[in-house]
């Protein structure tokens, strides 16, 4: 679409729930949403639980999004709640928040 930004895709906002700190969930997620070019953000929550938003082609944001439901060795996720929210051109690369 002309004038549109290269940024453009889906966005989903997520909540992990579970036993999701303190077993390297930020880093892996990390890793795997650089794997699949998905951009977005990663951050412990105070209540024990993980926050991310992720961004980019729907193929890989599903991707990622599915992954988290099972996260890395040592995780338990308990629940995964998304939330669609518009693409937008404010998201560079993937970065753990604290």
């Amino acid at each position: 679409m002309p004038g549109r930004d290269n940024h453009s895709g889906v966005r989903l906002h997520l909540h992990i729930s579970g036993r999701v700190q303190g077993v390297w969930y930020r880093g892996a997620m990390q890793a795997e949403a650089r794997r699949r070019g998905v951009r977005g953000w990663v951050r412990n929550r105070s209540d024990g639980s993980v926050e991310a938003v992720v961004e980019g082609d729907a193929v890989a944001v599903r991707t990622v999004a599915d992954w988290c439901r099972t996260g890395p060795p040592g995780a338990h996720v308990a629940d995964v709640r998304e939330r669609p929210e518009p693409a937008g051109d404010d998201l560079a690369g993937f970065e753990i928040r604290h």
